[in-house]
């Protein structure tokens, strides 16, 4: 993945001026289940769109890191994440109405199944949740692979069970031949099937253990980009997909939608962005950009020194996939080092974590050398070690922000950390699943790191205060 070595990193603005209501054309692309070729479908339907000269914008529902690399690559454009537990709803429309205004339709991928979510028995954190939000139509993809007349089942099923969601279409996947997929439009006439693509092993998307590998020239090609759109726009309908996402409704929002223009710029940022790194929420980043901070990406596998900065974020990522990598860059972890040594301002998320303690082992039990920064190793276990949502809540004054501080974020993971002594945690963490509540992370000098991937719309004060600290510390 490509670095830009001491280039300013050019994440939009939450200081441009936002519209409060849109018209824009959108379309729900969600899912019966995780696994059915949402994904897929989606990054062939923008190649499709943009074949017809359409400008457009792309969304994921959830907090996912990996998705949004596939839209960005097959829209040339950055891919936002809108999810209704981290964000709630005025974030959740404020950056949809930011990030589509100068599109000509928006479509927005779901997570996992239309009405999975956060709970089990109401749709907070659903892709079902969003679409009412956005006032969307939404398309529904089904592996039909093996299936008939069943698929009008699912499809009734589906359209009656939330009458605020209006299902209107669907998209029959790995289907056996066109023949397999005009049965599947003779068995469901309502919603009708919009589409299909055939079975395609050859061009699905590599995995690994956190899910689809980051869509880089390697495992998203140009080519497969261009062939999954070919494919969309020779087997499903698009006149019909762009009449329906035109009749969505329009969305409006009370402003101001988002913090006033940085006066002038306060600090610079380092963000950690290359092959090991590069889990980071758009938004995130934006907000870091309105409150003043220039940020500036570096890589801690291909550069050797750290560039002139204020402040370091360091995002989550693969290091135990790179840990060589990272290991053998010896003079850009003395740097990362030298630069918490001196009070620096550092946060770190998950991977970042991981880099800025003294050891990790991998799966095969190599350990390799980290920063030293945290007095504790991390170790690689086979099993999934936490997933879901948690909420945070700061022990203390931090970069961050005052003490009891709250803010919402995710855990994904299959590392564990072992302190090699007493240490004082950064956050007390409960867990939304479970209600379980534990201390976690590091706080260290002005060091701030922990498991939690933080979307600081739960709490924009976070980023002005990240900011501030920089400016101070720099």
């Amino acid at each position: 993945m490509p670095t830009t070595d001491g280039k300013p990193f050019a994440a939009q603005r939450l200081s441009e001026p936002a519209p409060c209501r849109t018209d824009v054309p959108r379309l729900v692309v969600a899912g019966v289940s995780s696994g059915v070729g949402k994904t897929t479908f989606v990054v062939g339907l923008v190649r499709a769109l943009r074949a017809r000269g359409l400008k457009v914008a792309v969304f994921k529902c959830g907090p996912d890191y990996l998705d949004p690399t596939y839209h960005a690559r097959a829209a040339e454009r950055p891919s936002h994440n809108l999810d209704g537990w981290l964000m709630g709803r005025d974030a959740v429309v404020g950056t949809f109405l930011r990030a589509a205004k100068d599109s000509d339709i928006a479509i927005i991928e779901g997570v996992m199944g239309l009405f999975d979510g956060a709970s089990a028995t109401a749709d907070e954190g659903s892709t079902a949740e969003i679409a009412k939000w956005l006032r969307a139509p939404v398309m529904l993809v089904i592996d039909a692979s093996g299936m008939a007349r069943s698929v009008a089942a699912i499809a009734r099923g589906f359209a009656s069970f939330d009458s605020e969601v209006r299902l209107a279409g669907l998209i029959c996947n790995r289907v056996g031949s066109r023949s397999h997929l005009e049965l599947l439009r003779k068995a469901a006439c309502q919603p009708p099937v919009l589409g299909g693509l055939p079975k395609n092993p050859s061009g699905s998307f590599p995995e690994r253990h956190l899910g689809l590998r980051t869509a880089d020239e390697h495992c998203a090609p140009e080519a497969l980009l261009c062939s999954w759109g070919e494919m969309v726009g020779q087997w499903c309908d698009l006149d019909a997909i762009l009449a329906l996402a035109r009749s969505a409704g329009t969305v409006t929002a009370q402003p101001p939608l988002f913090p006033a223009p940085a006066a002038e710029r306060k600090c610079t940022i380092g963000i950690a962005f290359d092959e090991a790194f590069h889990f980071y929420y758009e938004d995130n980043l934006a907000r870091l950009a309105s409150a003043g901070a220039e940020l500036v990406r570096f890589s801690p596998i291909h550069d050797h020194r750290l560039p002139p900065v204020d402040g370091i974020y360091i995002g989550g990522g693969y290091p135990e996939v790179y840990a060589r990598e990272l290991a053998d860059n010896s003079s850009m972890r003395r740097d990362i080092a030298a630069f918490a040594a001196a009070r620096g301002a550092i946060y770190a998320e998950c991977g970042g974590m991981m880099y800025l303690c003294s050891e990790l082992r991998t799966l095969d039990g190599a350990v390799y050398p980290m920063c030293g920064v945290l007095p504790a190793r991390t170790r690689i276990c086979e099993r999934l070690q936490a997933l879901g949502y948690v909420e945070a809540e700061t022990v203390r004054e931090s970069i961050l922000g005052g003490a009891a501080l709250r803010f919402r974020g995710h855990e994904f993971r299959y590392s564990t950390v072992e302190t090699a002594g007493p240490v004082e945690p950064a956050f007390i963490v409960k867990r939304r699943r479970d209600a379980r509540v534990e201390a976690q992370g590091f706080q260290v000098r002005n060091t701030i790191a922990s498991y939690v991937h933080a979307h600081w719309a739960s709490n924009p004060a976070i980023a002005d205060s990240l900011v501030i600290k920089c400016r101070a510390t720099g």
